[in-house]
């Protein structure tokens, strides 16, 4: 369903758009207060709103970090996300980066996909370190029950814990959740019901 916004709301979600599109950064509180003619208490009941909706992103313990990611004018809700990014060059660690002459663009999508039955979810610990899947990592999701040997899907045990794992079924009919830790033993088991399978991870830095 499309982000219903009251005007004013409105008018602050453009504000914050159009200053980050002109400067690169976000404006502070009180950049945004002098620019709409109201106090910071207000900008800030504003803003909260805003995140409680999903039209914007933010860090509160920064002041410039807030991410917009709803366009009150868009006409369709594609818009929401950008669609590619440039790619600027390439790079291995220790040496320059490679330079390219004519400009390219990656789809977001074919690195993570989006839409249909695609969710994100955050990880909790490192049983999956090895798979470079680290602590507070998002991995997203695709909705299915049906993987393949190998893949590392969300499990449900019987006792309705859910694990991060790769999966294999063993030749004796029990399924075998893999870690990828060598300080973690694998989970053997009669009964999982799979709720998805891990289609990427994204990392945030800060």
């Amino acid at each position: 369903m499309p982000i219903m916004l009251t005007g004013r709301q409105a008018d602050v979600l453009r504000f914050f758009r159009d200053y980050r599109r002109q400067n690169g950064i976000s404006p502070t509180l009180d950049e945004a207060a002098k620019a709409l003619g109201v106090n910071k208490i207000t900008i800030h009941e504003h803003l909260r709103h805003l995140e409680d909706k999903g039209a914007i992103v933010r860090d509160a313990g920064k002041s410039r970090a807030v991410a917009v990611v709803f366009d009150p004018d868009a006409t369709t809700m594609s818009s929401r996300v950008p669609e590619c990014l440039p790619l600027l060059g390439r790079i291995r660690a220790g040496r320059p980066i490679e330079a390219v002459e004519d400009r390219e663009e990656v789809q977001l999508a074919e690195l993570v996909p989006t839409g249909g039955n695609h969710y994100l979810l955050q990880v909790r610990g490192n049983s999956m370190i090895e798979d470079h899947i680290a602590d507070g990592d998002f991995v997203v999701v695709e909705g299915q029950r049906s993987p393949r040997n190998g893949e590392i899907v969300v499990a449900i045990l019987p006792d309705e814990e859910a694990t991060l794992k790769r999966f294999y079924r063993e030749p004796d009919g029990r399924v075998r959740l893999q870690p990828a830790n060598a300080d973690m033993a694998p989970i053997y088991t009669d009964s999982v019901e799979v709720r998805g399978i891990v289609r990427g991870v994204v990392r945030r830095f800060r």
